[in-house]
């Protein structure tokens, strides 16, 4: 089996073979020789829209954990596994720090850093707040983990209300009481703008919105005009439109913390990812069922 990843170094089970890697996407000389393909991480369309070109694609193993982007670009036949489980720390991590940072204050400290003024306030802490945890799969159930030694209450909201969490359905009951929320739900027509302009001005006096999962789940302009009341505050690792353009109205929005889709794209997630690779090799090569399969070819 011919295998293309950007990692050309990885040891592969006997009868693979690794392709030559030398760029962020395959040579077009080497698609129809592509078996597995593991698309460049956060490569973006020009990673993906070539998948169709490979006659004789068997899997994809796609390292994000989102995978709506991809999903058009799989022709029939062909297996799709994405990379739940390896984003669990980076994405986790990032939702605390942005949680704490926009809690205590972080986006004022910056803005008078820079003009070089000492100015004390007190900010509320993430300790003793009431945080909604909206998505509760594996980086959900990380984030909730984390918190526990922050000596935060948490409440996990899910379509079905599984594991211990409450539907969302019922999501609207707690938001005026919740003190942050925490956006870790997939990108679906129904999530898309979740929290829309009424959300948005529901949320408690000086509360925080994380949104660690992808940006169209939040209604910007709501969110732009909102922040600029003053009333609430915002840490995003995810925007629409994204990238965000320079001169748009965000990156100017007062008490709001941006980082570029970094959540999952730390130090941590390099060797987890090659991890699962070489793992989803073994499988194939033992022929037993691969992990986190969205699309099983028949």
């Amino acid at each position: 089996m011919k295998i293309w990843t950007q990692w050309s170094d990885l040891t592969l089970p006997a009868g693979m073979t690794h392709l030559d890697s030398d760029g962020f996407v395959p040579a077009a000389s080497q698609f129809d020789a592509i078996e597995f393909y593991v698309p460049s991480y956060m490569g973006g369309l020009k990673t993906i829209e070539i998948i169709p070109k490979m006659k004789n694609l068997k899997v994809v193993h796609y390292n994000q954990a989102g995978y709506e982007d991809i999903l058009p670009h799989i022709p029939q036949g062909v297996s799709l596994c994405n990379g739940t489980g390896i984003h669990d720390v980076s994405t986790s991590e990032l939702a605390i720090g942005l949680a704490i940072a926009c809690r205590r204050g972080f986006a004022e400290f910056m803005d008078n850093q820079k003009q070089g003024i000492w100015k004390r306030t007190t900010k509320p802490a993430l300790a003793d707040s009431h945080v909604g945890i909206i998505g509760y799969g594996h980086i959900g159930k990380r984030i909730a983990s984390l918190l526990e030694m922050f000596e935060t209450k948490v409440t996990a909201f899910t379509r079905s209300g599984s594991d211990g969490s409450i539907k969302i359905a019922e999501f609207d009951q707690y938001l005026p009481k919740l003190d942050v929320i925490i956006l870790i739900l997939p990108l679906t027509p129904e999530s898309k703008n979740f929290m829309n302009a009424e959300r948005i001005k529901k949320m408690k006096d000086g509360a925080t919105l994380v949104n660690v999962a992808r940006g169209a789940i939040v209604d910007t302009d709501a969110l732009v005009a909102e922040l600029h009341t003053g009333r609430i505050t915002a840490g995003l690792d995810v925007t629409d439109p994204e990238p965000l353009p320079a001169g748009h109205p965000l990156w100017s929005a007062p008490n709001v913390i941006i980082s570029p889709h970094v959540g999952g794209d730390s130090g941590a997630f390099q060797p987890r990812a090659r991890a699962m690779v070489s793992q989803q090799l073994q499988l194939l090569s033992e022929n037993k069922p691969l992990l986190n399969q969205i699309i099983a070819a028949s």
